[in-house]
């Protein structure tokens, strides 16, 4: 017995101890480990450049509308190069770069400069590009890749300015439209250099339009995307000062607010109430034309707060969408620029709840759109800025927003906003509230009357007597001494 209690407690010691070497064994290996971690901490992980400013799309604003962010027919630059689904544009694309260099033109001798000016600044171009080293094209195909697509883009809008940017040779209207859609978008852009200088390089042919610069004729071509009245394009010669690392940022440039002060970006805490709330408080919404599509307002006329809030006519689509949701992811990833679009936005996500403020929107001429219902346009506000977190400290509309909201919070219009929603809501409630009180006035006023038919029997008989005639004479039917004394001299009388 003793002998078997020996070897087991020989035996457990030989567990604890192997127990005690694993043990050991193992917290030695993950410690080196995270030693190693810390030695080779920065190995493999690339700083980003400031140089960079074409990204690819966040992957959850992507999930939300994956179609607003991938090209499905044309693609510029190397994230969807090679992509199956663009490979029939390849040939139309390398058409413009032979109409472009063609050697019999006058721009023939100077495909050479255009050569030795992508290869001075290849390192250059590729550091525009987010993920330059996951880039899998050699130094050839990159180069290849970017003169073909520059030189499309650069003869495509060149044919644009000779046909006052109607029909283009070689391209339908309808394609035409799909391309400006797909050249808009974050993941496939140029560098705005190469663009510029590859326009410079090649001569222009005679043209009777006004815009002869590189950045006048993307925003001719692009600006329609954003703003339907030709009116308001951007003047041609006022093109040059608005700036841009590629044809997306400079849309996005065209249309920023124009803002004076250190203090035009503040604190913005609170969302802008719905415009049905607005209007049911008193504020009365206005659509300016004249202004740019950012320049809101919440008017002050001779120092004293109005209740007109303007704002100029947005015109919603499929392709505004696009626009827009590419926009506020390029604020989003490029750390050099003011989130103004992704503020705009924010703030019509703060009027728009409902199809019913989309349609009291589009009745005062401010949103107009041709998606088919209202219910889609609420849909695709509200969705641009899912996946999005607002910049509260950073917002162009802070003023607008927080004399609004002030306004919303006084007594005045508390209370016109609480009779309006309850009372006023649709013209059956208003006619129905309006009915009431009129059957209010009228028995009003025939209770005065009959008071005043009543005054001479005050003075025959005493108050307290007509007063429990009127109570009780509907309730038991029994007369009082006064009616008997009435009736007693009738009947002598008689």
């Amino acid at each position: 017995m003793a002998c078997t209690k020996l070897i087991r407690l020989t035996f457990h010691k030989l567990i604890s101890a192997r127990k005690f070497h694993s043990s050991t064994e193992r917290s030695s290996n993950w410690r080196n480990l995270m030693k190693k971690e810390l030695e080779n901490g920065n190995i493999g992980v690339a700083k980003e450049s400031d140089d960079v400013c074409i990204y690819k799309v966040p992957s959850n604003m992507h999930q939300v509308e994956p179609k607003a962010y991938t090209p499905n027919n044309i693609s510029i630059g190397p994230y969807h190069h090679g992509s199956q689904q663009v490979q029939k544009m390849e040939p139309l694309k390398r058409k413009f770069y032979r109409r472009l260099f063609d050697p019999k033109g006058q721009n023939g001798d100077k495909l050479d400069e255009a050569f030795e000016f992508l290869e001075e600044q290849e390192v250059n171009v590729r550091r525009c590009y987010m993920d330059k080293d996951s880039i899998e094209l050699s130094n050839d195909e990159f180069l290849q890749m970017m003169l073909i697509d520059g030189s499309f883009i650069v003869q495509l809008l060149r044919d644009l300015s000779q046909s006052e940017f109607g029909q283009v040779p070689y391209i339908s209207r309808w394609m035409l439209q799909i391309i400006r859609r797909e050249l808009i978008m974050l993941e496939n852009q140029l560098p705005l250099f190469v663009l510029t200088k590859l326009f410079e390089l090649t001569s222009a042919s005679s043209s009777s339009s006004p815009c002869t610069s590189l950045k006048a004729l993307a925003l001719r071509f692009f600006y329609p995307l954003l703003q339907v009245d030709s009116d308001n394009f951007p003047e041609c010669e006022r093109a040059d000062e608005f700036r841009g690392v590629h044809f997306l940022d400079l849309l996005r440039s065209s249309i920023r607010p124009k803002l004076e002060g250190e203090n035009a970006r503040r604190a913005q805490h609170h969302m802008i109430r719905s415009i049905t709330e607005l209007t049911e408080a008193g504020v009365k919404i206005k659509a300016d034309e004249t202004k740019q599509l950012l320049d809101i307002s919440f008017g002050k006329k001779y120092g004293v707060l109005t209740r007109e809030l303007t704002i100029p006519p947005l015109n919603i689509n499929d392709h505004k969408g696009t626009v827009f949701r590419n926009i506020v992811a390029f604020e989003k990833c490029h750390k050099t620029c003011n989130p103004d679009v992704t503020t705009y936005l924010f703030f019509f996500n703060g009027l728009i709840n409902s199809a019913n403020d989309v349609a009291l929107l589009h009745y005062k001429g401010v949103l107009h759109h041709s998606l088919g219902n209202d219910n889609t346009v609420a849909e695709l506000i509200n969705n641009i800025t899912k996946e999005m977190v607002r910049d509260k400290d950073e917002s162009y509309l802070h003023k607008v927003v927080n004399d609004a909201n002030l306004y919303f919070a006084s007594f005045y219009a508390r209370k016109r906003a609480s009779l309006v929603h309850h009372y006023l809501t649709s013209w059956v409630v208003g006619i129905s509230t309006i009915g009431a009180l009129l059957a209010l006035y009228f028995t009003f006023i025939q209770t005065v009357c009959g008071f005043a038919g009543a005054l001479p029997a005050f003075k025959t008989h005493h108050f307290r007597s007509l007063f429990f005639d009127a109570f009780c004479l509907p309730l038991l039917h029994t007369p009082t001494s006064d009616t008997r004394d009435q009736n007693s001299q009738a009947e002598a009388t008689n």
